[in-house]
């Protein structure tokens, strides 16, 4: 005779629709919690989710920062300091908030996890929904994050804990599951096969300039001064890049675009020059390739504190911006070399993240509602 678990109360997740991380981190989540845990997900974009299993439904939202054309502007109306972006007058965000509290009313939810919004997860705290909130770098110090946190009943942070902020608080380290690489789903090729693949020399020096999907990307001047300024290695841009009328490009500097192949660029190359989105970290972290980091402008400056934090922790070289001079990016190529450490970065990485923020979810349902089973005996 054993217990089995019947129609539990479902979890919701809402997925933020700029870059891919949000979606790759719901996705390699969903996978990993029990197929028998219902989950609705909640998306502006359905279409950048990965394929979700049987157990997952997606519900398209509208997005709650695009204009679409029916919104009446009341600017001058100014908005509480506990709310980010708030507009009076946007019948998008009123559908996007309704869906999801009618949801709530009906679903009757043991979870709802938030990836990323601090007005969504006080709405769940509001309608009495247990929320988790996704933790992100940045200068989140203000009342609306703080909001979102404190009444969180669980922080996931999709990194490793080494790469925690030191202004964050200790209620809120004694609440955050850290699942370092969440997102990631597949193995580094074998770095000749890569090459091969790729059309690249088996011996050359290669460098690899990677941008997500959730910004403008990197200028190209700069990227054609490096190239020119190390002449004896292949420069492969991949992502996007911002063209610049006055670049001055030689033939070592390649533009392959975006590709569905990035994991054989990163096992080809001997070095990396990225952003810090938190998927682009994690896939160059598991690489353990000498690793530049330039941040991009970001909302609460989230990349600039990631990228503090990999400096930190001695994964990768912090500049400020891309070098100006042939002089300054020598410089940042030789002192990457030269401080690399792939232990360092190794240890930035867990091996099972999903499956383990996966548990982590369970128990914390589990524990909030006692009996969220109805039990069959068998």
């Amino acid at each position: 005779m054993r217990d089995l678990p019947q129609s539990p109360r479902p979890f919701g997740y809402f997925v933020h629709h700029q870059g891919r991380g949000h979606a790759e981190r719901c996705a390699a989540l969903v996978k990993a919690l029990p197929a028998y845990r219902p989950v609705t997900v909640f998306c502006a974009r359905p279409d950048i989710l990965p394929p979700l299993p049987g157990n997952a439904r997606v519900i398209a939202i509208p997005s709650l920062f695009q204009r679409r054309g029916d919104e009446t502007d009341m600017d001058d109306m100014p908005a509480p300091a506990t709310l980010h972006c708030a507009p009076l007058g946007w019948p998008g965000i009123r559908e996007t908030m309704g869906t999801i509290a009618g949801w709530f009313a009906t679903a009757d939810p043991a979870l709802m996890i938030c990836d990323v919004s601090a007005e969504i997860a006080q709405l769940a705290r509001i309608c009495s929904v247990p929320h988790v909130k996704v933790l992100q770098h940045g200068d989140r110090v203000d009342a609306g994050h703080r909001a979102a946190y404190d009444g969180a009943v669980g922080l996931l942070a999709p990194f490793s804990a080494a790469l925690a902020q030191p202004d964050w608080t200790p209620q809120m380290r004694a609440k955050t599951h850290f699942a370092a690489g969440l997102g990631l789903t597949a193995a580094l090729p074998d770095r000749q096969q890569a090459r091969l693949r790729l059309g690249l020399a088996p011996k050359a020096r290669l460098a690899l300039v990677l941008s997500g999907g959730g910004g403008d990307g990197f200028a190209l001047a700069p990227l054609g001064i490096a190239a020119r300024a190390l002449p004896d290695w292949t420069w492969l841009t991949i992502g996007k890049i911002q063209s610049d009328w006055h670049a001055t490009a030689g033939a070592n500097l390649q533009h392959r675009g975006w590709v569905d192949n990035p994991l054989d660029y990163l096992a080809a190359v001997d070095l990396v020059l990225s952003s810090t989105g938190n998927t682009t970290c994690a896939q160059v972290l598991a690489a353990g390739r000498p690793w530049i980091v330039v941040p991009e402008w970001r909302y609460f400056d989230e990349q600039l504190e990631k990228a503090r934090a990999l400096s930190r922790a001695g994964a990768a070289l912090h500049l400020p911006h891309l070098p100006a001079s042939a002089h300054r990016w020598a410089k940042a190529v030789q002192t990457a070399l030269a401080r690399h450490d792939p232990s360092a970065q190794a240890r930035l990485i867990s091996p099972r993240p999903a499956q383990d923020a996966a548990d982590w979810l369970e128990s914390l349902a589990q524990r909030l509602w006692h009996n969220d089973f109805q039990h069959l005996e068998v």
